[in-house]
């Protein structure tokens, strides 16, 4: 039987943590998917990158936290309220599922930088922050050496 994802107050369900074959993994706070409420738009968007994103890479790319569930204010975090923010690990040439930052030996630019593309490409992402500015078109942002921060929003899709 397949099973159902929870869904919050708001209607947003979190994002399934361990889908068949995706080409995504989940890492984030709280775990189990607790910071991974996303905005209908939010889901879309994730569903479609990481599909063209295996046409490209086997390896998986890393979502982090979205939003808790019924919203507001999530540690550390300014955003992240509304369910159309999302983190995400730059890729790391070993693949492995654990940060890397941009700065390391075992970050591997050129992936990260296709990985950011798609996600500019699509016409619902309004930013992206991210330290490594030898990446076309992404914005600097403290503690974003790690991850990338994508920003939607609703409306355009």
């Amino acid at each position: 039987m397949l099973e159902v994802q929870p869904k919050d107050s708001r209607g947003y369900f979190m994002l399934p943590q361990t889908p068949e074959d995706a080409g995504y993994y989940v890492y984030g706070t709280p775990d189990q998917g607790g910071g991974q409420y996303a905005h209908p738009v939010m889901m879309t968007l994730l569903f479609f990158i990481e599909r063209e994103w295996q046409a490209i890479d086997r390896r998986k790319f890393g979502v982090g936290n979205i939003s808790l569930p019924g919203g507001g204010k999530f540690k550390p975090h300014d955003s992240h309220k509304d369910g159309l923010q999302v983190d995400v690990r730059p890729l790391r040439k070993d693949g492995a599922h654990v940060p890397v930052k941009y700065f390391q030996a075992g970050y591997d630019r050129g992936a990260t930088e296709r990985l950011i593309g798609l996600f500019q490409a699509h016409p619902a992402v309004m930013k992206v922050y991210f330290n490594d500015l030898s990446i076309p078109g992404v914005q600097p942002l403290k503690d974003h050496d790690n991850h990338f921060h994508v920003a939607l929003r609703v409306g355009t899709t």
